[in-house]
């Protein structure tokens, strides 16, 4: 169990004089380590019974912490930013589906609200995309120059919570397919930039040719990753590059595919890389590279597809253990957020991942949901 602001204090003695949560089962608390039983008091966390409580409410199954989607875009739809009701829906159908640690990988609303919602997820903003000029999707991004990456990304990295996004790669429509969006020289003092200001920098990337400038230019993470090579998965693993895959999302590449038959290179090109997504994740899982899941929810893509992706990771090769962790508690200890939280489930997900597609209950600061 995990989950925003629970902690596993000792909470036996004293006045507690609410409605306690009783979980009971087997409560994963960590990859190694798991309990029979814990009780929720007023948002906070105890492995003993408590001392005086009114009411005592008793759920059983498997229960893990609170999964995270560590790619995934509250605020945004096809089109561009949406209004608080649309957000609203977005984070509800994360919590329901048990994501209740979301990465925000770039969106240009304001969901700072969200932050007084006791009933909705926590979110790790990344502030708005910054992309070149007319090589992104409309009205997603800062759309700039080289010469102005810098100041875009320490503005984005002061107004986001640790985190900001590049476009690393998108199709150049003159060349036909996907190419580099910055030159070295931009990459460098752009996150330089945003590390200075105590933020680490994610960048979109699907091709080959844009990673090896951003892992030498020292970025923090790469989404997608589909284009990583024999060449570039050694550098990843040297330096600690993490990658969230967001293979429910590759998987819409074909449909892209043969949506540009204006750049025949470009289609091709789409395909091959999602011939070799489930290859390409392995190899790097088996290098080293840090691995965790995330959906890219929130675009074209609908909320709520968390546990879906934890399944294609397993497909791709990953042990289930280590798929759950890149869910779990893997991806909370990379975001720096707590690892106790709440999703009950009827039956082992370690034995199957599955399961993670119907929780029986999602409990989120004490309060079942479902």
């Amino acid at each position: 169990m995990s989950g925003g602001d629970l902690r596993g204090e000792d909470l036996s003695g004293g006045d507690l004089s609410g409605v306690a949560l009783h979980v009971s089962g087997r409560i994963l608390v960590g990859p190694e380590e798991a309990r029979d039983e814990l009780w929720v008091v007023g948002g906070r966390v105890t492995f003993e019974r408590p001392a005086a409580v009114r009411e005592v409410r008793t759920i059983r199954g498997w229960a893990l912490p609170g999964l995270v989607d560590a790619h995934c875009h509250v605020g945004l739809d096809a089109h561009g930013a949406v209004d608080d009701a649309t957000s609203e829906k977005q984070a509800l159908t994360e919590r329901d589906a048990g994501a209740l640690l979301l990465r925000d990988a770039g969106s240009p609303s304001d969901t700072r609200w969200v932050d007084d919602r006791e009933d909705l997820p926590r979110i790790i903003r990344a502030g708005r995309h910054i992309a070149r000029t007319r090589r992104y999707i409309r009205n997603y991004a800062h759309e700039i120059e080289p010469g102005d990456l810098a100041a875009y990304v320490r503005a984005e990295a002061r107004s986001g919570d640790g985190w900001v996004k590049l476009v690393g790669d998108w199709i150049d429509r003159e060349r036909g397919d996907l190419e580099p969006c910055w030159p070295r020289w931009a990459l460098d003092e752009a996150i330089a930039a945003a590390h200075a200001e105590g933020a680490r920098v994610t960048a979109h990337c699907f091709s080959e040719n844009s990673l090896i400038d951003l892992v030498e230019a020292g970025i923090d993470c790469v989404e997608h990753a589909t284009g990583l090579t024999e060449e570039t998965v050694p550098l990843f693993a040297e330096r600690g590059v993490a990658i969230v895959p967001t293979l429910v999302n590759i998987a819409t590449f074909p449909q892209i595919a043969d949506s540009a038959k204006r750049f025949p290179a470009y289609a091709a090109h789409m395909r091959d890389l999602h011939a070799r997504r489930y290859a390409t994740v392995a190899a790097a899982y088996e290098a080293g590279v840090p691995v965790y899941v995330g959906t890219d929810a929130g675009g074209s893509l609908p909320h709520g597809l968390v546990a879906g992706e934890v399944a294609e990771l397993v497909r791709a090769g990953l042990p289930a253990a280590a798929a759950l962790s890149a869910a779990t508690w893997g991806a909370r200890a990379w975001l720096g957020r707590p690892g106790l939280s709440e999703g009950v489930y009827p039956e082992d997900p370690r034995a199957d991942v599955r399961v993670l597609a119907a929780p029986s209950a999602v409990v989120l600061r004490g309060t079942v949901f479902g």
